[in-house]
């Protein structure tokens, strides 16, 4: 117990000489209602001001270097003493246990930052949704205003250049049979070729719709493409697009935009006959 005592006195050493430094007063009041026990009453100055004194400071530096000392010297003495521990926030850690809470703080942390990666992403997937969408209304608008079949597919080329940042856009109708002016030719059962006989609609590359965009083919790194059935009876014809991106159009996309531009275009065109 020596060691608790030089503690305590060091302790108390600095207590004193901060409380000198600070403006401290000290006053002992004796109860004589209360019993033979002394009270200890602190009587704080208001305005408290760092110690000028540099030998002080090195004094107090000097005190708790040795106590320091000491503690390294004695662990046990805190060690053992479960109040101390648990008033300092502290607690022992046995040779044969196994300490779970990093590992889990880690695991948490990283589950975490996986569900904010996710939640980024989803974000961005639903605003790039929302922006397409609004995209999309507005070239309906326009493609409704259209006054012939060639102010359709010059309207369908702008939607998609200036609307969507494509390379172009096109509308082709299969032979035999006239073709309205600004559409592409296509051969007969020309859609089943270029997308397949059973499939309604095709997103990703594909080096066979190329021609479709003419000179602008040598650009387009992947296409989305819609079967259309227009008239009565009904000729086949097809809407695409073509993207610069070979990402542009991948084949996990959905159709529903670009099928629902199909539509537009379908109803659109058959206002006029065939010329």
């Amino acid at each position: 117990m020596a060691g608790a005592r030089t503690i305590a006195r060091l302790y108390q050493a600095g207590i004193n000489r901060q409380g000198a430094s600070t403006g401290t007063t000290r006053v002992h009041i004796r109860s004589g209602t209360q019993g033979a026990g002394e009270r200890l009453l602190n009587e704080t100055s208001k305005t408290e001001k760092p110690s000028a004194d540099p030998g002080l400071d090195k004094a107090l530096e000097k005190d708790w270097k040795t106590v320091s000392g000491f503690l390294r010297a004695h662990p046990n003495l805190i060690r053992q003493d479960a109040d101390l521990l648990a008033d300092l926030g502290l607690w022992t850690k046995a040779d044969n246990v196994v300490e779970f809470g990093p590992a889990a703080l880690a695991r948490l942390s990283a589950d975490k930052t996986r569900e904010k990666v996710a939640r980024r992403e989803l974000e961005a997937t639903a605003r790039a949704n929302f922006a397409a969408q609004a995209q999309t209304h507005a070239a309906v608008v326009d493609l409704l205003e259209a006054r012939n079949h060639a102010d359709l597919a010059r309207r369908v080329d702008e939607i998609a250049r200036l609307r969507f940042g494509l390379v172009a856009g096109v509308t082709a109708l299969e032979l035999p049979g006239a073709v309205p002016a600004g559409w592409r030719p296509l051969p007969p059962e020309g859609a089943d070729a270029l997308m397949g006989p059973a499939c309604l609609a095709l997103m990703g590359p594909s080096r066979a719709a190329q021609p479709l965009f003419d000179d602008q083919g040598d650009r387009v790194a992947s296409v989305a493409m819609v079967r259309m059935a227009i008239w009565t009876p009904a000729r086949q014809g097809l809407l695409a697009f073509g993207s610069p991106d070979p990402e542009g159009f991948t084949g996990d996309m959905g159709a529903e935009l670009v099928a629902f531009l199909a539509r537009v275009v379908e109803r659109t065109a058959e206002r006029w006959p065939v010329l």
